[in-house]
């Protein structure tokens, strides 16, 4: 049977013609549909679609950024001092515990040897006063935005009457001092909107095929045919297959309105409550780091909570009174200008450092233990060994 090249795309040659087929340039080889955008609708909701809603005229799509919360309709009441805290002294501990936790140090150690911690002589111990202060500040933020989802005959209560402010909508409240969130959608702003995605039609037409309902059969190429006379099987011939995306509808559901055509469109309030941690650790003369006391814990020698905390007074150690009113001052100011404050807690922690001054094969060494955990450093260990792993 004879039939023209491919070139000059006489149809009748090439099985039944296809409506949803265009033809490529003469002189050219049948190539795949263009590829088009994902969305053929504003990739943003319009600000048109958005209510203009007593109390809440700042928000916008994606979020508006934290609420001021209102003046207290009553007066603040003032943080109490506390009372003076007396001087304590760091026990120090025994050899026998300092050599325990050297030996435990150098076991835990793949490449050190536990001969020094073993064998070697404790000529020294010096323990020192080490205070770790901490302030929490426990607040409560809000913030708008708008959002939307399929309309499924929710209830539609827009302008009904005036929603309640921000502020005013109660929350759940989490245990003091722990993080927590909730989202709670707002009362009398949920209203009915043509979905800006799909332009109200509840379908966006098919990216792969650029809308036709087929594309080129990948097997011949457009030609219908394989090897010579070879009717192409897959395409039966026609040059064109269905589009296996949009099952050859040429059209795929909107993923923003599910097909739905409309949208509910509401204000979400987003309440998020945050536990604002600093601390402060006085400098200390036996040699270790500080960075090392935020991995263990102390003795709590004082702790204070109320809604506002007063700085500490009468502490035996000044850095310790001058922390606490620096951080106490910086949270109050910071905080109460984004969020309202509802607990403060403040706490004082000894950490008890001893210096261990050890003899090993004449040389004389120093290790730390420190802690309620009795944790080591030792940072030049004298019995060290390089290990290879094969």
């Amino acid at each position: 049977m004879e039939h023209q090249s491919v070139l000059s795309y006489d149809t009748s040659k090439h099985g039944m013609a296809n409506p949803g087929y265009v033809p490529a340039a003469e002189g050219g080889y049948a190539m795949f549909a263009p590829p088009v955008a994902e969305s053929h609708g504003p990739s943003a909701p319009p600000a048109s679609m958005f209510d203009n809603v007593p109390g809440y005229e700042g928000t916008v799509a994606g979020g508006g950024g934290f609420l001021p919360p209102p003046i207290p309709a009553f007066p603040v009441p003032q943080p109490q001092p506390g009372p003076e805290q007396p001087h304590w002294n760091i026990p120090s501990i025994s050899e026998d515990t300092a050599r325990e936790a050297f030996v435990l140090f150098a076991s835990s150690k793949c490449c050190y040897s536990t001969a020094p911690a073993k064998d070697g002589v404790i000529t020294n111990m010096e323990a020192f006063n080490t205070y770790r202060y901490r302030l929490e500040t426990f607040t409560e933020s809000r913030s708008t935005e708008w959002n939307h989802e399929p309309y499924k005959s929710q209830p539609v209560d827009a302008f009904a009457q005036p929603p309640p402010g921000p502020w005013d909508i109660p929350a759940t409240t989490p245990s003091f001092f722990m993080d927590g969130q909730q989202i709670i959608k707002v009362p009398y702003t949920s209203s009915v909107k043509s979905c800006h995605v799909c332009l109200g039609m509840g379908r966006k037409p098919c990216k792969d095929c650029a809308g036709a309902g087929n594309k080129v059969c990948w097997v011949c190429n457009g030609s219908g045919y394989r090897h010579g006379d070879d009717r192409c099987h897959h395409c039966s011939g026609r040059g064109r297959e269905n589009c296996s995306h949009c099952h050859g509808q040429g059209s795929k559901q909107c993923g923003t309105c599910h097909g739905k055509q409309q949208l509910l469109v509401y204000i979400n309030l987003t309440v998020k409550w945050t536990n604002n941690s600093d601390d402060y650790v006085v400098e200390q003369s036996s040699g270790l780091q500080v960075d090392n006391l935020s991995q263990v814990s102390g003795k709590e020698l004082f702790r204070d909570s109320q809604y506002l905390a007063y700085p500490v007074m009468g502490f035996p150690d000044a850095a310790v009174a001058n922390a606490a009113q620096r951080l106490v001052s910086e949270h109050q100011g910071k905080f109460s200008r984004t969020s309202r404050i509802l607990q403060q807690r403040q706490t004082i922690e000894l950490i008890p450092v001893t210096k261990v001054t050890y003899s090993w094969k004449g040389k004389s060494h120093i290790y730390f233990v420190y802690g309620n955990e009795f944790k080591v450093n030792a940072d030049n260990y004298p019995a060290t060994c390089c290990c290879t792993v094969m």
